[in-house]
């Protein structure tokens, strides 16, 4: 099951010979040691965060296991009151904990679960599917570590002492650790005997022709299920037969907490025989693909692909699987997806966002949407274990994605000032998914930091931002600029006028940005990172802005006498009149970003278009965009200078980290600089883990005859000789 290859101590193909300068080697050593201290930071926070909480409201799984009015210790049924959702036999080895004090079980088990996590993350980095480039090789195990640290299921674990990541770490040692076969089949039987759904992993075993291990593996999961059945006869009734499995256990089947195929039918508002049919029909399909597909990355040499695919599986097909049970989704980053280099990424970041981040920031609050937000891991699971199209290694473009069209590299304006290294050479036209997916959760985050800069409710930074209030009106006074007050009550004597300004005011403001981003990314590609980046520092810019300046706007100064066109008229004895919406920070208001945004969009249509009567056009959305949030009584004057302040910033920035706004387009490798591209398909040589050893000689007898044969075609096409219809034409 493991050799040298996939333990990964045979000689390092990437290390330096003997007595031999690598300043190569040396920055990426420097760089994994840096992730190796932000993964122990995020670790630091984790276990600071869970200490530091008070008793009764950290590790209360645990607690209510294990405490002095625990489950364990009632000598009753565990399962009384659907508190403990483990198997009889989880319950069987957590029982002499309850001897053990409460703030030494705490410390233990959170220091233990963080041990847990470290090697679950080093074991999966050193058997990475290969062949493997060397920034990966010496990097993996950090990046791994603290992406286990900051997913979702990890952290839930954390809080709530939960013993989900030991069957997990359980089928990773007896894949890639264990060497006889009987102990790997020994590990995952006793994983299943924790959480029933691994048991699909005997399927994997069985059909990549490791039968003994899968023997195993069933023999030790039907013997501990029977021992446990001896020792607790009524308990192993209730959850087997009663519960069928652990149904109904925990919180309810159709919460949002149960990312299932039965949960989300139960969301659907599916019910009874149907629901069940269904559940059965949908789980065996993805059972039977899961597996196949499992099988077949097996074969290929990428067994941990194969092992995520399987939990992927594995979390559909269980009735009942909780957050903290849902880690299998995480190792399926390392599939690659997609021919074109462009496209690799997509996969991995969608992953990572969907493990890392609440469902409610992925996706907006539409109801159209809600059942896809509701169930984005389980989509997520679905997706990796049936219909996600991952390359096989023998595919040419799997070491080597097919390039994508790069703007030329431009110079900074100042020497003294480096371009920065991932902005140098940018694709032109960037995946429209992943960009999607940027935008929104950039978005997400957008609006938690102007919530939070009020502490976390829009009316608790009131005083503070009337008070700043009062700041921005007594320098408008004094500059002669305190004309919204007397903007607002013209506009609002006249019907049409308001009508038009209250309109302008909520509809333009994110669908102008949203199509000049469209418009640049389709029609403009080469200008639409240069315009984005330069979108994105300005909000930024403004975020600091918000956080460090809440700042209360005419329409909510008392005694001011400003009147709200677009919300109505508001009642300032009211403690929360601020609380206009559960969305956005009322007193976000320095700098304008409704100004801010409309004045990058007319600086844009009017550097881009080619028209003058467009760009005259673009020109104008800023100057309508100011009166109405004037006329509105929605910013100050001077809100609208904070605006203009950031938009020009951000294009500052660009322009100094970025260079400046390229022209043209060349394809990828063009130019006498340009690296050579390496063989398709090309690896180092022992670089491809194998599993079993049998399938793996065929497919790295693949891979060698592909490789052999592209580098003879190379050879031929080299030797022939260019006809005088392709040769370069004479300088002229």
């Amino acid at each position: 099951m493991a050799n040298a290859e996939h333990s990964g101590r045979t000689t390092d193909p990437f290390a330096p010979a003997a007595g031999s300068a690598d300043p190569a080697g040396a920055r990426l050593r420097a760089a994994r040691l840096g992730l190796w201290l932000v993964a122990a930071l995020l670790a630091v926070r984790q276990v600071a965060v869970v200490l530091g909480t008070p008793r009764g409201q950290r590790l209360t799984d645990l607690e209510a296991w294990v405490g002095p009015d625990g489950v364990l210790h009632v000598n009753g049924s565990l399962y009384g009151s659907t508190r403990f959702t483990g198997t009889p036999f989880g319950g069987l080895v957590l029982k002499p904990l309850t001897r053990a004090a409460e703030q030494a079980l705490g410390w233990g088990w959170t220091f233990g679960t963080l041990l847990l996590v470290a090697a679950l993350g080093v074991i999966a980095a050193r058997n990475l599917p290969r062949p493997l480039g060397r920034r990966t090789a010496l990097l993996a195990a950090p990046v791994a570590t603290s992406l286990l640290m900051l997913s979702l299921p990890v952290r839930n674990a954390f809080w709530l002492g939960q013993t989900s990541i030991i069957p997990v770490l359980l089928v990773v040692l007896g894949c890639f650790v264990a060497r006889d076969r009987r102990v790997t089949g020994a590990l995952i039987g006793v994983a299943a005997a924790l959480q029933p759904a691994v048991l699909l992993f005997a399927a994997l075993l069985w059909f990549t022709g490791r039968r003994r291990a899968a023997a195993a593996s069933g023999a030790v999961f039907a013997g501990v299920t029977l021992l446990t059945w001896a020792a607790m006869p009524h308990d192993s009734y209730v959850y087997w037969v009663h519960h069928m499995a652990g149904t109904g256990l925990g919180g309810e089947a159709d919460g949002l907490g149960n990312q299932s195929l039965h949960g989300a039918l139960l969301r659907l508002g599916l019910s009874g025989p149907l629901e069940i049919g269904l559940f059965l029909s949908l789980g065996a399909a993805v059972a039977v693909l899961g597996v196949r597909r499992a099988v077949r990355y097996a074969r290929d040499g990428q067994l941990l692909l194969a092992v995520a695919v399987t939990g992927c599986a594995a979390i559909a097909v269980s009735p009942a699987t909780w957050q903290h049970q849902l880690l299998w989704v995480l190792p399926a980053v390392v599939g690659r997806v997609g021919r074109r280099a462009g496209d690799r990424h997509v996969w991995p970041v969608a992953v990572i966002m969907v493990m890392t981040l609440p469902g409610d920031m992925l996706l907006p609050h539409t109801a159209a949407l809600h059942p896809l937000r509701d169930n984005v891991v389980l989509l997520a699971a679905v997706a990796a274990a049936t219909v996600v199209p991952f390359l096989p290694r023998t595919s040419p473009c799997y070491p080597t994605p097919i390039p994508a069209e790069h703007v030329p590299p431009v110079p900074a304006r100042w020497a003294h000032v480096p371009l920065l290294p991932f902005l140098r050479r940018l694709p032109t036209r960037p995946n429209l998914l992943l960009e999607l997916l940027l935008i929104r959760v950039t978005y997400a985050a957008y609006q938690q930091v102007r919530l939070a800069a009020t502490g976390g409710t829009n009316s608790g930074g009131r005083a503070r931002a009337e008070t700043h209030g009062q700041q921005i009106l007594d320098i408008e006074r004094f500059l002669h600029l305190d004309v919204e007050r007397t903007v607002n009550h013209w506009v609002t004597g006249v019907d049409r006028l308001r009508d038009f300004f209250d309109f302008y005011y909520t509809s333009f403001h994110f669908a102008v940005p949203l199509t000049v981003l469209a418009v640049l990314y389709v029609r403009r590609p080469a200008d639409y990172r240069w315009a984005r980046a330069s979108l994105g520092f300005a909000t930024l810019l403004a975020l600091v802005g918000f956080w460090l300046y809440p700042l209360a706007p005419p329409r909510l100064m008392p005694g001011l006498s400003v009147i709200d066109t677009v919300h109505g008229v508001q009642d300032f004895s009211k403690p929360d009149y601020g609380t206009l919406t559960a969305l956005t920070n009322q007193y976000a208001a320095m700098p304008s970003l409704h100004f801010g945004w409309s004045l990058w969009c007319g600086l844009v249509i009017a550097i881009v278009a080619r028209r003058r009567w467009v760009k005259a056009l673009g020109l104008l959305h800023p100057l309508l965009t100011v009166a109405s949030i004037v006329a509105t009584g929605n910013h100050w004057v001077l809100d609208a200078a904070g605006g203009a302040a950031v938009v020009l910033a951000g294009f500052g920035l660009s322009y100094l980290l970025m260079g400046p706004r390229a022209q043209s387009v060349t394809p990828a490798g063009a130019g006498a600089g340009a690296k050579a591209r390496p063989a398709a398909g090309a690896a180092p040589a022992g670089a491809v883990a194998a599993w079993p050893a049998a399938t793996s000689a065929a497919a790295e007898a693949e891979v060698g005859s592909r490789v052999d044969a592209e580098a003879a075609a190379r050879g031929r096409r080299a030797a022939e000789p260019v006809p005088a219809s392709r040769k370069d034409p004479a300088p002229r």
